[in-house]
């Protein structure tokens, strides 16, 4: 009987994620870049670490279509929660999985952060609601400008590894996509 390869356990597939960690870093901040472009990279993502910590920016959004489209406020307050509930969810799961950040000598971290876990990104996570359920209210669709940039952020900054991201804007999406059928009814 012939035997099945073993899987590679779970020291290797942490090496994996802070290689390809330390590659996208490589990749979207430049050694080759000058400094003034490096700083630059850095200052974005920095700002939009600090403009989605605790879904604190989204719900501003949120509040602030409500007050300008009052038509239909109750959607926006609704849309905004659901931002905030789903930040609240990722924190629920990433105490229960309870995977620390990357802390690889490799790996340069550019923003502290409130706690040292990791699974899910609650920032992609909010932002990725945000995205889907501002979509709706806006009429435009925000998901592939928002997104992406969030995610890159993170992994730019340090302070998740590729899957924390991708499983934050998947939890973000699922959530997203709940909340925005309640906006719309029943098609």
């Amino acid at each position: 009987m012939p035997e099945t390869p073993a899987s590679p356990g779970p020291a290797a597939e942490a090496a994996a994620e802070v290689a390809l960690l330390v590659a996208i870093q490589q990749a979207l901040v430049r050694p080759s870049a000058s400094g003034r472009q490096r700083r630059a990279v850095m200052s974005a993502a920095r700002g939009l670490s600090y403009f989605g910590e605790h879904s604190i920016g989204w719900f501003a959004a949120g509040l602030a279509g409500a007050a300008v489209d009052r038509r239909r406020r109750g959607q926006w307050l609704t849309a905004a929660a659901s931002v905030v509930g789903a930040h609240a969810a990722s924190v629920v799961v990433k105490r229960m999985v309870r995977r620390r950040r990357p802390e690889d000598p490799a790996v340069q971290v550019g923003v502290a952060t409130p706690s040292k876990l990791s699974f899910p990104s609650s920032h992609a996570t909010s932002t990725t609601t945000a995205a889907v359920v501002y979509s709706k209210l806006t009429g435009r669709t925000l998901v592939p400008v928002l997104v992406p940039p969030m995610l890159a952020s993170r992994l730019v900054l340090g302070v998740h590894y590729p899957t924390d991201v991708l499983a934050g804007a998947a939890l973000g999406g699922a959530i997203g996509a709940l909340v925005r059928r309640r906006l719309t009814g029943p098609s």
